[in-house]
């Protein structure tokens, strides 16, 4: 009798935490649909506000977030992956000086606005050979599985999307703007099959709103007319968007559809990965490798922080003081977190 009552509390118990679990993975379905459905309707009706909002708002602190959450992940002894993690440095490095250079050098004089497109696809070139380099890397420290193949094919794969490059720079650089924005959809996947795997196939599902919803905005906004670019600001923000590029395309949709994606990548960082608990406690820098283990570097790795604090107050400070200026630098200095994104996720599969 004792032990059927046993059984019976056991069951009790299971059934509740399969209800719970549940509810849970309802209101995280229903929190991902209702924020995915909101940012589409503001991104088609004021585009132009919404993404000065949305920068002004969260270009900072997402920065920050993701600085958090690279430094919880990376090791205290690189071992095996000192090569990979070489690579990845020096990569980062090397191509944000040389994206940095290219306005700079072009405002000096030392070569002329025609020569850009060139210029673009040489820096193109660079960036998936490295990327190439540090899958061949990944695939040779495990040379087994799903890895001997991503290898092997890492280098063939790169060299046809270099030649895809030649054929047009500008719109293969503008591909990596759109693109850009659905990397922090990977990495979410990646967290949730590590920590929340019974809520991965209602996320995976929910994935399928993104292309639903971006489709609606092009067939919404195909036919309307193009915003006005008569100032300064509205003119960075279309061409940001590729205006420039595609002139028979409505820079409406353009904008639209860029700002739409941008706050998916917003939220992921902002919302959606603290919330589920990505990188432990915010000011809990003791969830950290690099800063709890005794041969780590606590003082370096709290002084990251607080300069990325003081850095995102800089940055709220030269919106206010002028926005256009402060855009276009931000934008060209951002490319450093792209970047960085790259090895971080690679390491993550």
């Amino acid at each position: 009798m004792e032990r059927t009552a046993q059984l019976e509390t056991i069951a009790w118990r299971a059934a509740r935490l399969s209800r719970t679990g549940q509810r849970h993975t309802r209101l995280f379905v229903g929190a991902l649909v209702a924020s995915a459905c909101l940012s589409a309707l503001l991104a088609s009706w004021v585009p132009l506000q919404f993404s000065i909002v949305t920068v002004f708002l969260f270009a900072g602190p997402h920065n920050w977030f993701e600085l958090r959450y690279f430094l919880t992940r990376l090791p205290v002894r690189f071992g095996r992956s000192r090569n990979f993690f070489m690579v990845a440095f020096a990569g980062i490095g090397f191509l944000t000086i040389s994206y940095l250079s290219l306005p700079a050098l072009y405002y000096a004089g030392v070569w002329s606005g025609n020569n850009w497109p060139v210029l673009i696809g040489v820096w193109n070139t660079l960036l998936l050979l490295w990327i190439a380099a540090l899958v061949w890397l990944r695939g040779k420290q495990y040379r087994r599985g799903k890895w001997t193949a991503v290898g092997t094919w890492a280098w063939p794969i790169a060299f046809a999307l270099c030649s895809l490059n030649w054929l047009a720079p500008e719109i293969f650089s503008l591909a990596v703007v759109y693109l850009h924005p659905v990397v922090a959809l990977w990495f979410l996947d990646r967290h949730l099959r590590r920590t929340r795997p019974e809520w991965l196939s209602a996320y995976r599902r929910c994935l399928a709103l993104v292309p639903l919803l971006g489709a609606a905005i092009c067939l919404q906004l195909a036919s309307t007319p193009a915003l006005a670019d008569d100032n300064g600001l509205a003119w960075r923000i279309t061409q940001h968007s590729g205006a420039q590029i595609f002139p028979n395309v409505s820079s409406h949709l353009l904008v639209s559809l860029h700002v739409f994606l941008e706050m998916l990548h917003y939220g992921v960082w902002l919302v959606a990965l603290p919330l589920i608990g990505a990188s432990g406690a915010i000011w809990d820098v003791k969830t950290m490798p690099l800063f709890r283990h005794p041969r780590g570097f606590p003082v370096l790795i709290v002084a990251m922080l607080v300069i990325g604090l003081l850095l995102m107050g800089l940055l709220w400070f030269g919106f206010v003081v002028d926005y256009s200026v402060t855009r276009d630098v931000y934008f060209a200095v951002a490319i450093a977190h792209v970047l960085a994104e790259v090895p971080l996720l690679l390491r993550s599969l």
